[in-house]
């Protein structure tokens, strides 16, 4: 059994902080889940064009509100508490927290991730071994 607290993670190689994003990761490729889970802010005013092409990754927005514009399509769906948002096709999509808040989303990326990954410049992240 894992058991973890986000304190576990604050302040450790697994908390993760960047320009737009601060992401703590819970559990890991490591751990054998076939999955992996973060916790993850995007910031206030944050806009991230990103595109998974190795992960599929499921979003579930618990604090804030923002929006996902997926660029295949152009629509444009809004983000708060209690929406979640799968990147069933590798989407490539641009993610905004509204100015004056951020977002807080449990973030599952499948396959899992290594934990130390950022978004390479085309959104992605590679893909591990």
């Amino acid at each position: 059994m894992i058991v973890k607290h986000l304190d576990d993670v604050l302040g450790t190689d697994a908390d993760v902080d960047t320009e737009g994003w601060t992401s703590r990761r819970l559990i890991y490729k490591d751990a054998g889940m076939g999955y992996s889970v973060n916790d993850t802010v995007i910031k206030a005013g944050a806009e991230l064009e990103m595109a998974y092409a190795n992960h599929f990754e499921t979003v579930y927005c618990i604090e804030g509100e923002g929006e996902i514009t997926d660029l295949a399509t152009g629509i444009t769906h809004p983000i708060r508490v209690g929406t979640l948002y799968a990147l069933n096709d590798h989407d490539r999509h641009v993610l905004r927290a509204n100015k004056g808040t951020h977002m807080r989303m449990v973030c599952v990326f499948n396959p899992p991730l290594t934990g130390r990954e950022v978004h390479d410049e085309t959104g992605a992240y590679a893909l591990s071994d």
